[in-house]
């Protein structure tokens, strides 16, 4: 009997603690760590929400609707859609109409998802936000620099859509690339075998540059053995019912959707269309609220990262405009907040912020190039607070373009 209690005993233990997990959910299992749940909407009173949507409606239908706007705008509060508009065309020279399911290149704003990705792999700790560039890439003549500085912009490293346009470095007298498309490897192979001088040294100061997030997206790649494409899909844009989000590869040059001049020519893809970390995530309106409202919550990445994430880290020049670790932010004289990434790319525009305060969002795309979505983006903010938006009228410091698009620009 003894023995038979000493084995029956252990196997009860199994059974029941297998049981408990079936009951808790098994919360720590990777499939469940996969499973985002959005906050749940607070109610907002008919009272409030008609006066916000009076608002709304009369500004846009002032200001960005009769600039030749052509694109998507969504503004929330609280999860709570206020005002959703669609107008133009998905390709300018055909006749579909712009509609919730319609993909728009957010080019910068794409940094968003990879700085929280980064910062995922930091509380999985598989990653360090003082770990050096140099572990990854040893052969990079960049001592110094760490996977922070590449999140906040400053590394002081070179900006690959500068030297890469730059004859000196490979591209011909018209201005292309001795390759068809350029790859996030080939800039680091270039920046290896040029030795392409770096801008500043690192963490001096504040100098936005796209290479960082190119190199952050190769991390990412080296870090999970995914390529950043499946990596993004899998862990973020799957999970959160995000389904009309991709990140745009050569493949989906036939069915993405293209973009235009302010003249409404098409803009062509050109060699640099192929790198990616920085840019080159196509979503809609309403997938990035989805994404707006998961962080709100600790299901993606801690409120500490989060926190560190919302902060500023340069403070060389005086003023309110800020970077934190992949988002821009304005720190106001009277203590608001506003956290937002801005995006140009081709004839692209994107704008994306949250106001903490409210749990306000305001989203706007467009695939027809004006400046006016930036403009709108910001003095909408002051329909929610005092925001002191009112003499924000130049664009913010957005992506650089190519030199193709430059000239076409």
């Amino acid at each position: 009997m003894k023995l038979l209690k000493s084995y029956i005993w252990p196997l009860l233990t199994v059974v029941i603690s297998l049981c408990c997990n079936i009951a808790s959910g098994d919360k720590h299992s990777e499939e469940d760590s996969l499973q985002y749940y959005p906050p749940t909407p607070a109610n907002i009173s008919k009272t409030e929400f008609r006066k916000l949507y009076r608002e709304l409606n009369s500004f846009f239908d002032t200001t960005l609707l009769k600039s030749g706007f052509n694109g998507g705008i969504l503004v929330a509060k609280d999860g709570n859609i206020l005002y959703e508009k669609y107008v133009g065309r998905t390709d300018l020279r055909k006749t579909d109409s712009i509609n919730p399911a319609t993909s728009i290149h957010i080019a910068s704003t794409t940094k968003t998802f990879t700085a929280i990705a980064i910062l995922r792999l930091v509380e999985e700790k598989k990653l360090s936000l003082n770990d050096s560039l140099s572990k990854f890439f040893p052969q990079l003549p960049y001592p110094g620099i760490t996977i922070k500085m590449l999140l906040n912009h400053r590394s002081g490293l070179p900006n690959y859509l500068h030297f890469m346009s730059n004859e000196k470095w490979g591209v011909d007298s018209n201005g292309k690339w001795n390759r068809q498309f350029a790859t996030n490897q080939d800039v680091v192979k270039m920046m290896i075998e040029k030795k392409i001088d770096k801008a500043w040294p690192p963490d001096k100061r504040f100098s936005y540059c796209n290479t960082n997030y190119i190199l952050l997206a190769l991390i990412i790649e080296k870090i999970t053995g995914k390529s950043y494409p499946e990596y993004m899909r899998e862990k973020f844009f799957e999970p959160l019912d995000m389904k009309n989000t991709f990140v745009f590869t050569l493949k989906d040059t036939l069915t993405a959707t293209p973009s235009f001049s302010y003249k409404g020519t098409y803009w062509d893809y050109d060699f640099l269309d192929a790198t990616y970390g920085d840019k080159n995530i196509y979503t809609t309106p309403r997938d990035l609220l989805k994404w707006d409202q998961a962080l709100y919550t600790e299901q993606i990445i801690s409120k500490p990262l989060l926190d560190a994430a919302f902060s500023a880290y340069s403070f060389e020049r005086p003023g309110v405009h800020h970077y934190g670790l992949g988002w821009r932010l304005q720190l106001l004289p009277n203590g608001k907040k506003v956290i937002y990434h801005f995006g140009r790319w081709h004839g692209f525009n994107a704008a994306f912020t949250r106001l903490p305060d409210e749990h306000a969002t305001i989203i706007i795309l467009g695939n027809k190039f004006t400046r006016s979505i930036y403009s709108a983006a910001h003095h909408c903010y002051d329909l929610f607070g005092d925001y002191q938006q009112q003499k924000v009228t130049d664009e913010p410091e957005a992506d650089s373009l190519s030199a193709d698009a430059k000239k076409k620009n």
